[in-house]
């Protein structure tokens, strides 16, 4: 297609102009250059590689990680006009020949592949007849083993450079610190590619945390604000997705588990659904996630530690692509992080890259009770500096009272010594307090100095003060079925003897700020008869809703109204090929 960018931007995605550092990298890319290019979630990354494959001679070919990511962007890219395809095992027969037919006739415009297909000697050699007109690797991060999605397949791309002499090559990623991007380049061996490097500022995610003091009852209290919404719940485990799914199911939401172990028929219905723009709460491993492309997510709640701040970000950021507030909510506790740290030290990982792991959980360990803005500590694991506070986390938005806690540390360490470190949580709280319980008196606990030296504090401060000395590292908890507590003793000794002091949150209540939205969502008759007559084109179709036209493109039809097919054109997202086909209808719902 002989177009320039702009020109292509306009009349194909409907867009009047490019945002960020898409022109730049655009241009560089389309001229024959090499890039990395870092941009959040939600950001135009796919613009990046889109366009200049519609510029240049010859078929993009896009390295992509999971099939309902391929068929999402196949699908977006058809309704715009543009000729694309996938290749992968669940692809239709019918619709797999013809792509092959439009590649060999020069008539494709982008195929989306997996790493293990493109590494194929067959499709190799057909790809390479095509002459592509470059190769973009999506999800750049899956190459780096210093990542948190390591795909070693992706590692074996640079063995494919020397059949496409000539062909640039972009590396696209939401998340990635300094070493992880500097893996990229070395290992897709694009070390001279240019590097594009965008905010990672999202100022729609109210990003907030939340120690655990009754879970159940503060996940459905943030479910309950987000009644007739879509969002993901992770879990750590499968178990524990199938559990909390059921559980929120009995509680009426409309809850399904996703996980890899589940049959597929049950993953694929699961996945259609959500995919198909019903207001359903996904409750999953990691293992769902990566290939969402819905648009209109509006919160995401981790019940368990992530790993490293790269896949905290990577998971939050599927919340808010339309631009519209989105909100987050992580609850942690203290045997949550211990499990944490024992699986990183458990890890059969080199020296040095257990060491590079433990430092990123320990980031990630660190947002949770911290009392300055999220957003700021989180884009600093990324090496950017955010000037003042982002006015959208939680603590920004009610910033937290620190208070004095340095003698009820001492306290609640010297009475996990005292009972000899073989005791959990709820035990030594009960010695604190002094509560005879036939467990304190069975060991006649009853007697130690300590007994009773906390009956002035509730047990759910203490509950507090325990998760957070274990943050700090004074305390230690036994992974298992039975999580007792022991000293940390290098830095339980410096607060047990006055050299160290504590302060934590004096404000113990769950703080999960409500989101105000920034963009709120226009429930009008006018919105909600567009989503109606979306919802059923796109059933009619078999696509997502949100492939046919984002929640924003319809708030903006419905408030602007437009009377005529060249008033309609002007509205952000309406190309031409979505205007002719979509047009009439449009007007017609509105009328």
């Amino acid at each position: 297609m002989n177009a320039s960018p702009h020109e292509i931007l306009h009349r194909v995605f409907g867009f009047p102009a490019f945002r960020g550092l898409q022109e730049q990298a655009i241009a560089h890319v389309a001229a024959g250059g090499d890039a990395l290019v870092l941009m959040p979630t939600g950001g135009g990354k796919s613009l990046c590689y889109q366009i200049p494959a519609i510029c240049r001679p010859g078929p993009g070919i896009v390295v992509s990680p999971l099939i309902a990511l391929m068929d999402d962007q196949v699908a977006a890219l058809r309704q715009a006009g543009v000729a694309a395809g996938a290749w992968h095992s669940e692809r239709d027969p019918l619709d797999a020949r013809a792509t092959a037919r439009a590649l060999e006739d020069g008539s494709l415009d982008l195929l989306y592949v997996s790493p293990e297909r493109l590494l194929m000697d067959g499709t190799r050699e057909r790809i390479v007849r095509a002459g592509p007109s470059l190769i973009a690797i999506d999800e750049a991060h899956c190459v780096s083993q210093w990542g948190h999605e390591f795909r070693p397949e992706y590692r074996q791309l640079r063995e494919l450079w020397p059949d496409f002499p000539g062909v640039p090559r972009i590396a696209l990623t939401a998340t990635a610190d300094g070493r992880t991007r500097d893996d990229i380049l070395a290992a897709l061996d694009i070390a001279q590619a240019r590097v594009f490097a965008a905010s990672f500022h999202r100022e729609n995610l109210v990003i907030g945390a939340a120690g655990k003091d009754a879970e159940q009852a503060q996940l459905l209290a943030f479910l309950r604000r987000h009644a007739g919404e879509a969002g993901i719940v992770y879990c750590g485990t499968r178990a524990r997705t199938e559990r909390t799914a059921a559980m929120l199911s009995a509680k009426g939401f409309d809850a399904v588990a996703f996980h890899a172990g589940l049959d597929a028929d049950v993953k694929r219905a699961a996945a259609a659904r959500f995919r198909g723009g019903e207001p359903i709460v996904v409750v999953a491993t990691i293992a769902f996630g990566m290939g969402i492309d819905r648009p209109d997510v509006r919160f995401v709640v981790h019940l368990d530690m992530p790993d490293s701040p790269e896949a905290y970000y990577q998971q939050i950021g599927r919340a808010g692509r339309d631009g519209a507030a989105a909100e987050t909510l992580l609850l942690y506790g203290a045997e949550d992080v211990a499990r944490a740290r024992s699986f990183h030290a458990a890890s059969a990982a080199p020296p040095a890259q257990k060491q590079v792991m433990r430092t990123r959980l320990e980031a990630m360990i660190g947002l949770t009770e911290s009392p300055a803005c999220r957003t700021r500590a989180l884009l600093a694991c990324f090496g950017e500096t955010l000037e003042g506070e982002c006015g959208h986390c939680d603590n920004c938005r009610a910033a937290p009272v620190l208070t004095d806690a340095t003698e009820e540390a001492r306290k609640l360490l010297s009475a996990v010594h005292r009972t000899g470190g073989r005791f959990g949580a709820a035990h030594v709280t009960a010695v604190l307090r002094g509560e005879t319980t036939p467990a304190i008196l069975s060991h006649q606990h009853d007697s130690l100095s300590v007994f009773g030296i906390g009956a002035d504090r509730p047990a759910a401060y203490w509950r507090a003060l325990v998760r957070h000395l274990v943050i700090l590292g004074a305390l230690d908890v036994a992974t298992g079925a039975y999580p007792t507590l022991s000293l940390a003793a290098a830095t339980a000794r410096p607060i047990l003897r006055g050299e160290r002091s504590v302060a934590m949150h004096a404000t113990l209540a769950t703080r999960t700020a409500a989101a105000e939205a920034r963009y709120t969502r226009e429930e009008t008759p006018a919105f909600a008869t567009l989503r109606a007559w979306r919802l059923a084109t796109a059933r009619a179709q078999g696509v997502p809703p949100y492939v046919i036209f984002h929640d924003t493109v319809l708030q903006e039809i419905a408030a602007t109204r437009p009377a005529t097919l060249a008033e309609l054109a002007t509205i952000k997202g309406v190309g031409q090929s979505k205007l002719a086909r979509y047009g009439e209808e449009l007007l017609a719902a509105l009328s």
